[in-house]
């Protein structure tokens, strides 16, 4: 879909859309952000096992990705994660809500100053790193249209061969795709909000920062000094939980990115579906083992993230951008969204652009 924006760039085999070579480029820094999350589960693990070095913990982690990813058995823990995951969502909100009952509650006063418009120029480059990172980054939002794919998503539609039963089959997996971002949008909100808030309440009240191998214990802190002592057990498996499967799915993203850019780019054919799984499966295996080099060599997760996160940021505003040429250009204007939800993309694609 990407190489049908229009810019043409010379490429290996031919011109391709200036797109894929963005994407291509964004792909190091994502590889070191990848680098970031694995050496927080490490650190989340060691919380856990402080006898377990965090760097020894996060080469486990990702060689157990590696496995995962090879063998293609990602399926099962994805709903053991979804638990797991579900179960953190819970304990931050238990967590939020029991610091209104501490020295550290939020009063309205406090959320009306945080929507000022005051900014310290200093916190700038964070703040664009925590925009591509927080909610559903640029990384997922591609890696989304595999997951429909592989989950199955309108895969016995097909083109429209002027059945008219096919418009009412294919609106009715634009409405999946809508209930989908709904319940999304739901549930990134009621974890990310109270992380947030936390995270002010808590620890910048107490001047605490999250910082090299220091940074899943700081942030535990957050539980601690609002639920008590006991629960840094609750976040040290919570914080597992979150960022392991931010691990194994982020990389299974990557995965099945690389031999579409293959694809595209002229070194591979699209009907070679072997090979395409076996390369998926190959980088799979090979891409969490040099995000692990990157932690070794900078085992600073906030810095790597902030890395990747800042170059996801760049690539925020071409893909809603893509979306509203894609929409206009390709495709079929019967299943067009409706008029309020174009203008809300045209006026994120602004605004992504603007910032």
């Amino acid at each position: 879909a990407l190489n049908r924006i229009p810019g043409r760039l010379p490429g290996p085999k031919g011109p391709v859309s200036w797109t894929l070579w963005m994407g291509l480029l964004a792909f190091i820094p994502g590889i070191i952000g990848m680098g970031g999350i694995l050496g927080g589960t490490g650190q989340s693990v060691a919380l856990l096992l402080p006898e377990l070095d965090s760097r020894w913990a996060a080469g486990i982690a990702a060689a157990v990705t590696s496995a995962i990813l090879y063998t293609g058995t990602y399926v099962r823990l994805e709903r053991i994660m979804l638990v797991l995951v579900a179960g953190f969502t819970v304990a931050t909100l238990t967590a939020a809500g029991a610091m209104q009952l501490t020295e550290f509650r939020v009063t309205p006063g406090d959320l009306a100053a945080g929507f000022c418009f005051r900014f310290p120029a200093e916190h700038m480059v964070l703040a664009l790193a925590v925009f591509g990172a927080t909610g559903v980054n640029a990384a997922e939002i591609s890696s989304y249209t595999y997951w429909c794919v592989e989950k199955g998503y309108a895969g016995y539609i097909g083109g429209d061969t002027g059945d008219p039963a096919w418009l009412a089959r294919a609106r009715g997996w634009v409405r999946v795709l809508h209930l989908d971002v709904w319940i999304t949008l739901a549930i990134l909100t009621c974890a990310t909000v109270p992380f947030y808030l936390l995270g002010a309440g808590v620890l910048h009240r107490v001047g605490l920062q999250p910082r090299g191998f220091e940074t899943v214990s700081v942030l535990s802190a957050m539980f601690t000094q609002t639920l008590g002592g006991w629960s840094l057990w609750l976040f040290g498996g919570a914080a597992f939980c979150i960022l392991y499967s931010s691990v194994v799915a982020g990389f299974g993203g990557i995965s099945r990115f690389l031999p579409d850019y293959l694809i595209e780019f002229g070194f591979l054919d699209r009907s070679r579906l072997a090979t395409r799984i076996a390369l998926t499966r190959g980088f799979g295996a090979v891409i969490p083992l040099v995000s692990f080099l990157f932690y070794v060599g900078l085992p600073n997760p906030v810095l790597l993230l902030s890395v990747g996160a800042l170059v996801a940021t760049l690539l925020l505003p071409v893909q809603s951008g893509a979306t509203l040429w894609l929409q206009r250009h390709r495709m079929d204007h019967r299943l067009l969204p409706g008029q309020w939800a174009r203008t809300g993309l045209w006026l994120i694609f602004l605004f992504q652009a603007l910032t």
